[in-house]
């Protein structure tokens, strides 16, 4: 049988004599039936050692076979039926793109056509030719092959003469069928007098038959007699296979004992002590899970007496964590099929509970007695009550907060008022009409008072509201807090646990084994989610008895210490469950700011109806200096003190005072214009004395401050001149008075800083005013109408031009004085001073070139007539150094001496001018001549007494220039 495996009968072609051409004769394609292989991998030896390599059970059992392969996937896309079933396997399973596509030529192999075969023909033919010669020579060696093919043949002929029904896989004379149609009734049937043809018939079919079996053995011992050496072979063997199976057979029994033993020593014990753990385990949770509905039973009274002392955020934790219990671990339990019902409409009740407290604190916090006291009422229970509506996500609590503090607002001047009107007599009036009657003082204080309640009615609110403000961020600060710990378990999660390796290691299905470890022996996550669910409350507690006490269901928040924070005690306070985003947090946090900045805008519109009330009739627009600013400064302390609380700015009071201070500073600026225009009608431009409160005045501002110092009495005497920085000024009464009104614009400014930029304005038109008004009066010489003048002096005009110089003096102080009062984009207004300086400056060049002018018309009018003539000095140059004097006398002493020399330059100048002119017309030259002997003399005479007058004496007067030069 070995043999047969090696050695076929069939003859393999040869390559080297010819080409393998396929055989198209059936014959020749015949293949004879092999024989069957040996049923042992060697032949038996009887060598007792050969045990060793027989099968092991133990070790062979899992080693793969060729019975373990499948259909491969070159069969399955290699189907003949592909063409009827149109590729709908894959293109159902992969897509309709999953087709048979024509394959691309490679472009580095070339295409192999019949030339390329051409040589190879030539040189094999011959070959061939000798082939097919020797082949027909020498005799064949397939006579075996063909005495098997004949014998095949003959035996084939035979079996078809056999009925096709005895060959059938599922012959069975039982069935009636197969009965009757190999023997049929009709050859055994005697009646009708055909005994005989029918008993012919049963022996013809009887013979039928044998011939059949015949041919059936015939064939059988015709396939034993070709097999016959590997039948007695499979005999043979038969034996040692016993003896193989024999002795397998003592090996598993073997192994079945050792087993057995191995089960009793190491598992049958184990397997007890877990067995009884796990049993121990089943009851103790059978046990807790009785403790757990009892406890879960007692969970509407004790909510009730929660709710009994408003704790309602461990009655909302106690409601979520029985839920919690009765979907997970109490899920399916009949009794309380209906408890999950009762307490969603009992945690419904308490969100309408925690609303209508919330009302009534807002309502008790806001309308408590306005003293100084800005501490949190009853601030446990204002945390606990935020908690609780956090937990509910009723997020637009706040809005109740505010309506509550609008209404409270409203009462405030209110409840203010009945104590400063308690002079006045009972009447129906309205408080409007009864706030009118006050004087200025009563309604100065209650309107003090007013602010004073605001304030603190804002520092209480301001407190409430960052307690809630805090409230919601620190469950901000929780809720990142416990994402950032999830993202860090999440990265850590893909490191496996040892305990659980050794549980995996124990058995494939160990779930149940974790059962049986102690809860010390339990991984970290589960053992921490086990103690957070046994310290939950009315989770499981001490014991059954002690449920009904309210300290064992419940964490009381008022058993925790308040301060003016959220201590972090609270924290405790923060369930798990508060399902708030981190958007809605931020948002509610931001609304409750904007409270706060409500509240600012509310006092401030109800301080504006508080004044407007007031304003009526031009009350306030007829208040004093003094009195309007006790008031400015009144708001402007309320304004920054409603800022500084509540960190922005709210601008309807701020409004409502600039709107004041604008119609204050118009008729202010129009009092002090009014009083400036009559003081210049009735001005008859004389120096006026200087009395000490003025020199008090001009003293304080040169100490580089501009303020109105507080008047003294004193019984010093006016002096002559106004003393400033060591310059003596002569000034007329309405100049002084202008000085003091232009300091009091400048500390009006000081006082009202909103103003600062009106009063800039409305200043630089008073001093235009001025300035126009004396230019019209002096120079223009409105004076002679207005006040009645016969004439203006030069004195006139010399002190005219000291007073404004001494406007001028003072005009970079005001300039300073603003600059520091404005804001860098406000400093373009400052140009009016410029100005106003340049105005000043030409109205002063005007009045000395006036004066010249004077002097210049005089020396037309003198000169004119000279002659060169004795006696000298003559006539014309005594009248000219008599009018020299006068003028020298009138400015003097009202202009410094430097102006005087500079003017009488001047003077000089126009004179020298004229008389050159007239020496001209005179034909009289500098020729040493007795004329010019006689004009030498009466200049030498106008050079004394113009150089005798004083502060002259040093005048360079260069007469020479009267004297045409010589070409």
């Amino acid at each position: 049988m070995a043999s047969s495996h090696s050695s076929s009968p069939v003859p393999q072609p040869n390559s080297s004599d010819a080409f393998f051409k396929k055989e198209k004769d059936v014959a020749k394609r015949f293949q004879p039936v092999q024989s069957l292989p040996d049923v042992c991998p060697k032949e038996p030896t009887g060598d007792p050692s050969s045990l060793c390599d027989s099968p092991s059970l133990v070790a062979d059992q899992h080693r793969w076979t060729i019975y373990h392969s499948k259909v491969n996937l070159p069969a399955a896309l290699n189907d003949p039926r592909l063409a009827k079933r149109e590729s709908d396997f894959f293109t159902k399973t992969w897509g309709v793109d999953f087709v048979d596509t024509e394959v691309t030529p490679s472009f580095y192999l070339p295409q192999i056509t019949k030339e390329h075969f051409a040589l190879y023909q030539q040189e094999i033919a011959p070959r061939e030719k000798v082939h097919e010669r020797c082949k027909n020579i020498c005799p064949s060696k397939d006579t075996f092959d063909r005495t098997l093919l004949h014998t095949y043949d003959k035996s084939r002929t035979d079996l078809e003469q056999v009925p096709k029904i005895f060959m059938k896989p599922d012959f069975a004379l039982e069935d009636s069928l197969t009965f009757n149609a190999v023997l049929p009734w009709s050859h055994f049937s005697t009646a009708g007098g055909k005994g005989n043809r029918d008993a012919a018939s049963s022996k013809l079919l009887q013979e039928k038959l044998s011939h059949y079996l015949d041919i059936v053995e015939v064939n059988i011992a015709h396939q034993i007699s070709l097999r016959s050496e590997a039948f007695f072979h499979a005999m043979t063997s038969q034996h040692e296979l016993q003896d193989y199976l024999r002795k397998t057979s003592q090996a598993v029994k073997l192994l079945r004992e050792k087993i057995s033993k191995i089960d009793k020593v190491m598992c049958e014990g184990s397997l007890r002590v877990l067995r009884l753990s796990l049993t121990r385990n089943n009851c103790i949770k059978a046990y807790n899970k009785l403790k757990l509905m009892a406890t879960v039973h007692q969970t509407q009274p004790t909510v009730q007496l929660l709710l009994s002392t408003s704790e309602f955020v461990g009655a909302l934790d106690l409601i979520a964590t029985t839920q919690e219990v009765l979907q997970q671990e109490l899920q399916g339990i009949h009794s309380f099929r209906h408890l999950g019902s009762q307490l969603c409409e009992l945690e419904k009740l308490i969100d309408k509970m925690m609303i209508a407290e919330f009302s009534t604190y807002a309502r008790n916090d806001l309308n408590r007695p306005l003293e100084d006291d800005c501490q949190i009422l009853e601030e446990e229970r204002l945390v606990s009550l935020v908690f609780g509506l956090l937990k509910q996500r009723k997020l637009n609590f706040y809005e109740i907060y505010g309506d509550e503090m609008i209404i409270t607002a409203k009462n405030i001047i209110k409840q203010v008022s009945p104590k400063f009107l308690t002079y006045l007599i009972r009447t129906a009036l309205k408080l409007a009409d009864q706030i009118r009657m006050m004087n200025f003082p009563q309604w100065f204080d209650l309107l003090k008072d007013i602010f004073s309640k605001f304030t603190i009615f804002l520092k209480r609110i301001k407190a409430t509201l960052n307690t809630i403000r805090s409230v919601v961020l620190l469950v901000l600060d929780k809720n990142q807090r416990t994402r950032d710990l999830e993202d860090t378990l999440q990265k850590n999660s893909v490191k496996d646990s040892p305990l659980d390796t050794e549980v995996a290691y124990l058995t494939h299905e160990g779930m149940f084994i974790s059962d049986a470890f102690g809860e010390g022996d339990l991984p970290l996550v589960a053992a921490d989610t086990t103690s957070q669910r046994n310290t939950s409350p009315n989770s499981e507690p001490c014991s059954s008895d002690s449920v009904s006490e309210p300290e064992c269901t419940t964490d009381s928040s008022s058993s925790k210490e308040p301060t003016s924070s959220v201590t972090p005690g609270v924290e405790m306070m923060i369930s798990d469950d508060m399902k708030l985003t981190e958007l809605e947090l931020g948002r509610l946090a931001n609304n409750i700011q904007e409270l706060l900045y409500n509240a600012s805008d509310i006092c401030h519109d109800r301080s504006v109806k508080f004044l407007m009330a007031r304003a009526k009739g031009g009350f306030l627009e007829k208040l004093n200096s003094n009195e309007f600013v006790a008031l400015s400064r009144l708001m402007e302390g309320f304004i920054l003190d409603t800022e500084q609380i509540c960190g922005r700015k709210s601008m309807s009071l701020r409004g409502a005072l600039q709107s004041q201070a604008n119609k204050f500073v118009n008729r202010f600026h129009e009092e002090r214009k009014t009083k400036l225009s009559l003081l210049l009608d009735n001005e008859r431009w004389k120096q006026a004395e200087v009395p000490a409160e003025f020199q008090d005045l001009v003293d304080s501002v040169s100490d580089g401050r501009i303020s109105l110092p507080e008047k003294k009495p004193t019984e010093r005497k006016p002096t002559e001149f106004l003393i400033v920085e060591g310059q003596k000024y002569a000034t007329v009464g309405t100049v002084l008075l202008l000085i003091r009104i232009i300091l009091e614009y400048c500390q009006c400014v000081d006082n009202i800083p909103s103003i600062t930029t009106d009063m800039l304005t409305r200043l630089s038109d008073l001093l235009k005013y001025f300035n126009s008004r004396s230019c019209q009066l002096v120079l223009g010489a409105g004076a002679l109408q207005v006040v009645g003048l016969k004439t203006i002096t030069t004195k006139n005009l010399a002190l005219s031009s000291r007073c404004l110089q001494l406007i001028v003096h003072y005009i970079p102080i005001i300039r300073a004085h603003f600059e520091a009062r404005l804001q860098p984009k406000q400093f373009s207004m400052l140009r009016h001073f410029d100005h106003i300086t340049k105005d000043y400056h030409d109205h002063i060049a005007e009045i000395s070139a006036k004066l010249v002018a004077i002097m210049d018309s005089l020396f037309d009018k003198l000169l004119s007539k000279y002659e060169v003539k004795a006696p000298v000095p003559s006539a014309c140059f005594r009248n000219i150094c008599k009018q020299m004097a006068k003028m020298h006398e009138a400015i003097y002493d009202l202009l410094p001496e430097e102006q005087t020399q500079i003017l009488f330059l001047r003077i000089n100048a126009s004179y020298k001018l004229h008389l050159k002119r007239q020496l001209a017309h005179l034909n009289v030259v500098n020729d040493g001549g007795p004329q010019n002997g006689l004009v030498t003399s009466d200049v030498a005479f106008y050079t004394g007494n113009l150089q005798a007058l004083k502060g002259l004496n040093n005048l360079d007067l260069n007469m020479a220039e009267i004297w045409e030069q010589k070409r």
